[in-house]
């Protein structure tokens, strides 16, 4: 059984914890070949969306329904995140939990919001006629977005669970790792965003 470390602040030095340890390393690799496979997923939700999505079917076009200056708070909110994300794993590395709780708990917030503007971004497009059912357009729209937005309510549970192993168990050469392949997904979904505010919502704003 693979052994961990407890973290004494008092008297280890910060170091990269996440590949102490041959475990961590492995489970870092691993996940890297899981994005890969997440990209490929997104990579098809994108080619499905750009050949569908101007068939709407006589219904609202991505011209007549996006609202740049939402998507654009959004858009801030989420890379935001990526960057509190980024402070967490560096007060991780420098074993400061409570940094690292403090700046990991405002990476949750703010993709909180987002998915708060998300879904009230959704409702209006509903209530215009934009649905699943109403055309190609939606279908793909929906399934691209959809499985996004997703992916962000995972990563939220995925890190606010990791918080309380780490509450109750510190930083060490078990958690690290586990934090650590979190913050990589986090990024992962932030970088799928600007593409997808790129491809979908400027791109449909200009027709």
């Amino acid at each position: 059984m693979a052994a961990h470390t407890n973290v004494d602040t008092s008297s280890n030095m910060p170091g990269h914890l996440e590949t102490a340890t041959l475990d961590g390393k492995n489970k870092v690799l691993g996940f890297w070949l899981f994005l890969g496979a997440e990209t490929v997923l997104f990579a098809c939700l994108f080619g499905t969306f750009l050949a569908l999505r101007n068939q709407t079917m006589g219904g609202p076009t991505g011209q007549e329904l996006f609202d740049l200056r939402l998507v654009a708070v959004a858009t801030v909110i989420l890379l935001t995140s990526s960057l509190t994300s980024v402070l967490a794993m560096h007060a991780m590395n420098q074993l400061k939990k409570g940094a690292m709780q403090f700046w990991l708990g405002v990476t949750v917030l703010l993709g909180l919001a987002f998915l708060v503007l998300e879904i009230y971004e959704f409702i209006h497009y509903v209530h215009e006629g934009h649905t699943f059912m109403s055309s190609a357009f939606g279908s793909s729209f929906y399934a691209l977005v959809g499985t996004h937005g997703a992916h962000v309510t995972f990563g939220i549970v995925w890190i606010s669970t990791l918080m309380l192993q780490a509450a109750r168990r510190g930083i060490n050469t078990e958690t690290a790792p586990k934090l650590f392949v979190s913050s990589l997904y986090w990024h992962f979904i932030d970088v799928v965003w600007v593409f997808i505010f790129s491809l979908v919502y400027l791109l449909g704003k200009v027709g």
